[in-house]
């Protein structure tokens, strides 16, 4: 099975896991009435509508390059997760609008055992569901798999600190806890969808590889480039799974075409092998454009 086909199918699992988690989380809040479980529910509705928009952005980038999008359709995945942290955002003031009438009039939780187990098999779900969608966007370099993961791991955070919380509101008696737990989920749903939207804008606005990257990019032409004298001006950026690398290439004056090809073609070859999606371009140069800086072939 192909790389794109695996995370296509993993997408459309990720929106039937999203449903499933969603009922029991709104058969949860139904049951016990409580405002920190609805805000839980309510997340799982942006848990639901960013699947949605992770698939779609998955299957698009997907789609090779055209006239309109030489350069491929990598970056709509980094659209959805963008999305993803404006609607997290939107749910999270819902949620204190709630806590905060919740807060004005408390209410003692109905059916808190039936409602916090249902609650708490959700949860189990979620983790593990993130986990594995952590693990593959990552290995794919998918941010939209990755980006939906990491969302539904802090969903899990929060849906463990509400359940401990409830369990201490019923405990205790204080139905005021519940409201309290509702703005604390809201929160730190809002500093959430600002990272998510951080990370993904870096993404849209070119950001360079990481170093780790750029080392061996750096490493793989110093050695890889046998027969030019060094490369300067190297520019990095990543577009979804897509790393583009370019950069020039000094070689001997005298040198023909062909020769100079050839260590491109080769050049080309090592990157792709050395740093997976790689996208390169390189412009060759005679020996008086050299800048004595930069990477010198070894």
């Amino acid at each position: 099975m192909t790389t794109n086909r695996l995370l296509l199918r993993v997408a459309v699992a990720n929106v039937g896991v999203s449903v499933l988690v969603l009922a029991l989380k709104a058969v949860s809040y139904k049951v016990t009435g409580s405002v920190a479980l609805y805000s839980d529910a309510l997340e799982s509705i942006i848990n639901v509508v960013t699947s949605l928009a992770a698939l779609w952005a998955l299957w698009f980038s997907f789609q090779p390059a055209d006239q309109n999008h030489p350069y491929g359709h990598h970056k709509a995945e980094y659209l959805s997760a963008v999305l993803a942290g404006v609607l997290i955002v939107v749910a999270a003031i819902s949620i204190l609008r709630e806590a905060y009438f919740g807060y004005l009039e408390p209410r003692p939780l109905e059916a808190p055992t039936l409602g916090l187990a249902i609650n708490l098999a959700a949860t189990v779900i979620n983790l593990g569901w993130a986990l594995l969608l952590i693990r593959l966007g990552t290995r794919h370099k998918s941010p939209a798999l990755a980006g939906d993961g990491r969302h539904l791991m802090t969903d899990v955070v929060t849906s463990v600190g509400v359940l401990i919380g409830l369990v201490a509101a019923v405990v205790l008696d204080q139905p005021l806890l519940d409201p309290i737990l509702a703005a604390a989920v809201a929160l730190n749903i809002i500093w959430t969808g600002i990272r998510l939207v951080r990370e993904s804008m870096g993404g849209l606005l070119d950001e360079a590889v990481p170093a780790d990257v750029l080392d061996r990019i750096r490493t793989t032409i110093a050695k890889g480039a046998a027969g030019a004298i060094e490369a300067h001006d190297i520019r990095t950026r990543q577009a979804g799974r897509a790393v583009f690398v370019d950069f020039h290439l000094v070689v001997h004056g005298t040198m023909s075409v062909s020769d100079a090809h050839d260590i491109c073609d080769c050049l080309e070859r090592e990157l792709k092998n050395a740093v997976e999606g790689a996208i390169v371009t390189i412009h060759v140069e005679p020996d008086d454009k050299a800048k004595h800086q930069g990477i010198v072939v070894l």
